[in-house]
């Protein structure tokens, strides 16, 4: 029988729906709009943002965390699809404390939010989605403790579960994220969605 390898070479199974990401050393789940995730695993959650807004929420002493993505503040009449903003933050949050967060331990980290579409000057979705996540999360009394949202670009960004760690790339404005965004919310405006749809 072959010896055990040493401890700091054995590592725990992939989380369901991972990938390993040898930059960030570490196992990584991506998070497509309309998807939210809460985890206590030793993973990285990550998510692309247009005018989206990701909400990161952990509970530090318990070390349980998630995110969530979401792309317009307001539900339509009977849908209670992550992909409306009070419907996922809510998602979120009851899931973590499930899991065994404390409620007067959350605190939260938000992005997003960039007016990414052109032309769009009036009430844009954007800044619609960024406070919609403020408003929120002051009436839930949960302090939100790092954000970057607003501005025109997309970024990317990857949430350490357990320990609050977030990464924040600001990537350049691209036509095809915002003719990719632009073509889903009209689809929105038709019919249900089903399933995720990535944007970027």
């Amino acid at each position: 029988m072959s010896p055990l390898a040493p401890a700091s070479l054995q590592r725990p199974p992939p989380p369901a729906g991972s990938y390993y990401d040898p930059t960030l050393d570490t196992y990584v789940v991506k998070l497509l709009p309309a998807d939210w995730k809460v985890s206590t695993e030793e993973v990285a959650l990550a998510t692309v943002l247009g005018s989206c807004v990701a909400a990161c929420i952990f509970d530090a002493t318990s070390r349980i965390g998630g995110m969530n993505h979401f792309m317009l503040p307001d539900a339509a009449p009977g849908d209670g699809s992550a992909r409306y903003g009070a419907h996922a933050m809510e998602l979120l949050i009851n899931a973590m404390l499930k899991q065994g967060a404390s409620r007067p331990r959350l605190q939260a980290k938000v992005f997003g939010g960039g007016n990414v579409l052109p032309g769009m000057t009036l009430d844009p979705i954007g800044t619609r989605n960024g406070n919609f996540v403020l408003d929120y999360l002051s009436a839930e009394r949960i302090p939100i403790v790092s954000q970057d949202l607003f501005g025109v670009q997309p970024r990317k960004v990857v949430f350490f579960v357990r320990t609050g760690r977030t990464l924040i790339k600001r990537l350049p404005a691209a036509v095809e994220i915002t003719r990719a965004e632009r073509a889903y919310r009209s689809q929105l405006a038709q019919k249900p969605v089903a399933g995720s749809v990535e944007l970027f």
